[in-house]
């Protein structure tokens, strides 16, 4: 006997999930999700990701003042993330750590601009 698709009604049901199931285990092309917290206070801006598979030798970091760029590139996966900071901040007064894929980035807030008087 000849089957046809209308045999399995379950056959475009089980297609789509293992499309599904391919998408979540690999990493597209334009890299991975980064999962990033930002914390602030009165004095400083604090910011913590998650980057598993990231080894310290290959993470990069830049501040402008008030965004921080991450970028690592593993075997597996590339982080390009660029975060938008609360506040302005001295990025010359930086302080960071890593330890288990967790990065922490600890910034202090940027003094408020001058007043000019005009005489």
């Amino acid at each position: 006997m000849h089957s046809d698709d209308r045999d399995d009604p379950f056959g475009d049901i089980f297609d789509e999930i293992e499309r599904m199931m391919g998408e979540m285990n690999s990493p597209d092309e334009a890299g991975a999700d980064t999962h990033v917290d930002v914390y602030e206070t009165d004095d400083a801006v604090r910011l913590v990701a998650d980057l598993p598979g990231v080894d310290k030798g290959d993470l990069t970091l830049q501040c402008d003042g008030t965004t921080l760029t991450i970028q690592a590139t593993t075997s597996h996966q590339e982080y390009n993330e660029r975060v938008r900071l609360p506040a302005a901040v001295d990025e010359h007064s930086a302080e960071a750590t890593f330890n288990n894929g967790v990065l922490e980035v600890t910034f202090d807030r940027a003094e408020a601009s001058a007043a000019i008087d005009v005489e």
